[in-house]
């Protein structure tokens, strides 16, 4: 007689436990819908026809671009600094914010974070296969991704943009600083709420009833040129939704978030394939170069050696330098490795890069600012090398092959630049502050706050 009763019951109990695993899988990112390529504009008042891309138009500074998303963004890549707990919870809180506050919004994650935390958000979450060919996760991401979020320091930043270093188009980046010192992270994870409202809303005006859902407009832009037109779908949750359907006010048209176009380098090498140069090991060859968001580095590493390298630039040989290594930075990279080995600091919008010796055997050898245009050789030389290969490193990142005597890697400045197609270029990193408002240029504070930029010997920073 006890045993009628008890058969509802497992009914009822298998039905949940199902609705519990759907809630939180991990699906395949390749079931979202694709991601608009962004264009880059420095007039939005005269927006071209495509209805479908991001544009950027410059605040009244002339230095920063303002971001204004004609559509909501559906797909947010998050990125957090590796064995770190406050920046796992950081990324619960935030999700769990997003998911509640923005519901067609979809969460993407590394193959590793998915893993570790999907059991803990009750909501499916999508995430890559974390296979041994990189170059189709990334080109897969680039697909995807319309926004970027980090919850580190300056070295998650650089991670994030890593994974798009083979894309024309990187998305826009959203940094929570988390690390040691951050001083590309502008954000504070207690602003959260407000940055990602900031970014979400950027370019919804107050009367904007805009959805998702829009007919198929082709795109002209350069990025669409390369990457392949795409199309939009209904997110995987449900059906259309727009700035219409988040509560409260919007920005309005004129407070759009600000936004940094850092520079990055282009990377191409005779010996070292661009499959290499991916922490991932080789798969087919692709001579098409890499790009680095903060430097490429050449290391004598465990070698006992100082290394012989030739230098050309511009294609015209400058000299041999004899010395540990070589740093070739961006404008951005110019606070890390290369500031500690002497080399000069370049504000962030500076078209320019920046060569610098590591322990050169030399007393007058000094980093030398180039333009971005100019291409800059090293060589590892073949007559007087005693180690027969050094080190490669991209943004902080040892590559499994290194250089081989006799091997080349040229280097280039990836051109920003505005034409008639809009802004093309670099890696767009959202900065604090919004349309016109004034506030403290965060490179400057960065100096005095962070780096303590010329205090006196025996004054506490």
């Amino acid at each position: 007689m006890k045993a009628s009763p008890s058969r509802p019951l497992l009914a009822h109990s298998s039905r949940a436990f199902s609705t519990t695993l759907r809630r939180r899988q991990i699906l395949d990112l390749g079931s979202l819908p694709n991601r608009k390529y962004p264009s880059y504009l420095g007039d939005w008042l005269h927006p071209p026809n495509d209805a479908s891309s991001l544009m950027l138009a410059e605040t009244p500074q002339n230095d920063l671009l303002s971001l204004r998303w004609p559509l909501p963004p559906q797909n947010i890549l998050l990125i957090q600094k590796k064995n770190t707990p406050p920046a796992t919870e950081a990324l619960k809180e935030f999700s769990l914010h997003v998911h509640d506050t923005y519901p067609n919004v979809n969460i993407l994650l590394e193959p590793d974070t998915a893993e570790d935390i999907h059991h803990s958000i009750p909501f499916p979450v999508y995430s890559f296969s974390a296979t041994p060919n990189a170059t189709t996760s990334q080109a897969v991401l680039a697909q995807k991704v319309d926004l970027t979020v980090t919850f580190g320091g300056d070295g998650t930043i650089l991670r994030a943009s890593s994974l798009f270093s083979t894309a024309l188009s990187v998305p826009p980046i959203l940094s929570f600083s988390m690390g040691s010192l951050g001083f590309l992270g502008e954000w504070k994870f207690v602003e959260f709420r407000r940055a990602f409202r900031e970014v979400y809303m950027s370019g919804a005006g107050a009367g904007d009833r805009s959805q998702i859902l829009e007919p198929d407009v082709p795109q002209t832009g350069t990025a669409a040129q390369f990457e392949g037109a795409q199309s939009d779908a209904p997110t995987a949750g449900g059906g259309p939704a727009g700035w219409s359907s988040i509560r409260g006010k919007s920005l309005g048209s004129t407070r759009g978030a600000r936004v940094l176009l850092r520079h990055r380098l282009k990377v191409a090498s005779e010996t070292v394939r661009t499959t290499n140069l991916i922490p991932s090991g080789p798969s087919a060859c692709d001579p098409s170069p890499i790009h680095a968001m903060n430097e490429i580095i050449i290391h004598r590493g465990a070698t006992p050696h100082l290394a012989y390298i030739a230098i050309y630039i511009g294609g015209r040989f400058l000299t041999e330098a004899v010395a540990d290594g070589m740093i070739i930075s961006t404008p951005t990279g110019s606070t890390a490795y290369s500031l500690s080995s002497g080399g000069s600091i370049i504000h962030p919008l500076v078209d320019s890069l920046c060569l610098t010796p590591i322990c050169p055997r030399s007393l007058s050898f000094r980093p030398l600012v180039l333009p971005a245009s100019t291409p800059v050789t090293l060589r590892l030389s073949e007559d007087n090398n005693r180690g027969r290969e050094v080190e490669v490193s991209v943004d902080g990142v040892r590559r499994e092959v290194g250089l081989r005597v006799g091997g080349k890697i040229r280097v280039v400045g990836e051109e920003i630049q505005r034409g008639k197609k809009g802004w093309s270029g670099g890696v767009p990193c959202i900065t604090r502050g919004g349309g016109d408002r004034g506030e403290d240029d965060g490179w400057v504070g960065g100096l005095n706050g962070l780096l303590k930029f010329n205090y006196p010997f025996g004054e506490e920073g």
